[in-house]
């Protein structure tokens, strides 16, 4: 690979609950005469994953726990935000006034266990109700899976991260279907005839990144990306593949 083709859908809406993901990517293809090819990878934000799968909540009508109020005070937080947090996240990793990481079910360690406040209304959220977060989607792995059967490339969902030690975040891959996400380069030798002993590339990640710039990250509306030129090679496997066992995790 020498080139690389990314391009963000245009004229997509915004989703809501019960939206027929596909034909909504369909339609973006439509509009920007792109007709799918193998090798292919579409690239969808997160955020119009979990509107479609109505993974809104009320912060105002959410029920907070003891513990989840007793951390907000610790942390300086909303107790109904905390309590989603929690029922997000498997642990808890650092903790303090203004600050919750957490790992998240799906593995993460992410703040706030990726739960996005912007952009959060349900477009049928009656008057007074509120404020809304969103949730990650459910199941990222299996959600792509459905989109690769359906529009026959590989699938990438993401969702826009921190990363330890690490100011900014960027794209990541959290559900991942029809392409390798992790590519191992040990035993192949560098310029010099030496072997690669730990070479892993984070491939899923890398895609995710470079979206990411393309679709940006506030108001811009760009949920769906198109890649073209990978050449990917590897056995398919899902995003999950990519995170680090507990116990290999040095920093959570």
């Amino acid at each position: 690979m020498t080139e690389l083709r990314l391009l963000a859908l245009p004229g997509l809406g915004v989703l809501g609950p019960g939206d027929d993901l596909v034909g909504w990517i369909r339609g973006g293809l439509d509009a920007a005469r792109i007709d799918l090819a193998a090798g292919d990878v579409l690239v969808i934000a997160s955020k119009a994953v979990s509107r479609a799968q109505d993974r809104f909540r009320d912060l105002g009508a959410t029920r907070v726990s003891p513990r989840a109020a007793s951390l907000a005070a610790q942390v300086d937080k909303d107790p109904a935000l905390v309590e989603w947090i929690l029922r997000e996240s498997v642990g808890i990793s650092r903790q303090k006034p203004g600050v919750l990481v957490v790992r998240h079910r799906l593995g993460l360690v992410s703040a706030n266990a990726a739960i996005d406040q912007s952009n959060a209304r349900p477009p049928d959220a009656p008057p007074g109700s509120g404020p809304w977060i969103l949730l990650l989607p459910q199941d990222p792995d299996a959600t792509a899976q459905a989109l690769h059967a359906a529009l026959g490339v590989a699938v990438l969902i993401t969702d826009s991260l921190g990363r330890p030690f690490r100011l900014g975040s960027q794209g990541t891959a959290i559900g991942c279907a029809g392409l390798a996400p992790l590519a191992s380069l040990v035993g192949q030798e560098d310029l010099f005839g030496r072997a690669l002993e730990h070479t892993a590339v984070a491939v899923a990640d890398g895609i995710a990144a470079a979206a990411d710039l393309v679709a940006g990250q506030a108001g811009e509306g760009r949920a769906v990306v198109h890649v073209r030129g990978l050449g990917l090679t590897g056995q398919a496997g899902g995003a999950r593949e990519l995170v680090r066992p507990p116990d290999q995790d040095l920093y959570a």
